[in-house]
């Protein structure tokens, strides 16, 4: 089970697992909320609003601005292969607003992964899906797929990062080359992923 927890003592490593899943929820409702047809000023007020808040959070936490910038950095052809759909079909602007939403949200979500233990979120996750066993699914399996999730958009982000960068050093520029061997190592993550879950029991 890969996590993304770095050890710390800050503010937001010690402000329970709850709340950083309900600010999380609370800021990725703002975000949804720029779309290219607000006002300018509404528009700039709540992506530039989550990118201070992004940026602050992580001075706070002792990340440093420099984690940020190694995040962000490792989304960048992720970004080019989602981007071009939406630039052939919806325009230059409403495709830079969505990138720029979804590069905010999973840098956003970094945070919490970074700052909370992965058995903190999968407690509180737990206890969100309870219900769900009314209807015959088990809480805890269900709140485990959904950490899982939420840890493993920034593993596969770095997977793209390292098959680009293998195959910039080899002269490929082409920005569809990377999508099988991401996809090979993607699947190989999710075979010893497997192999972990089933060595602790989980089926």
């Amino acid at each position: 089970m890969i996590s993304q927890y770095r050890p710390g003592t800050s503010a937001v490593h010690r402000a329970p697992a709850w709340l950083k899943l309900a600010a999380l929820a609370l800021v990725a409702v703002a975000v949804s909320l720029a779309t290219p047809h607000r006002s300018p000023l509404v528009l700039v007020g709540l992506l530039g609003g989550a990118a201070a808040l992004l940026v602050a959070v992580h001075l706070v936490a002792g990340l440093g601005l420099g984690e940020l910038a190694r995040q962000a950095w490792a989304l960048r052809w992720l970004v080019v292969v989602m981007a071009v759909p939406q630039l052939v079909f919806l325009g230059p602007l409403e495709a830079g607003v969505n990138m720029l939403r979804i590069v905010l949200l999973v840098l956003i979500a970094g945070i919490v992964t970074l700052t909370t233990p992965m058995s903190a979120l999968l407690d509180v996750l737990e206890r969100l899906v309870r219900p769900l066993a009314l209807v015959g699914l088990p809480p805890e399996r269900v709140a485990l797929l959904l950490a899982l999730t939420i840890s493993t958009v920034p593993v596969v982000a770095g997977m793209f990062a390292q098959v680009r960068e293998a195959q910039r050093a080899r002269g490929i520029r082409s920005a569809w080359r990377p999508v099988l061997p991401l996809l090979v190592l993607s699947l190989r993550h999710a075979d010893e992923l497997g192999d972990a879950l089933k060595a602790r029991g989980v089926h």
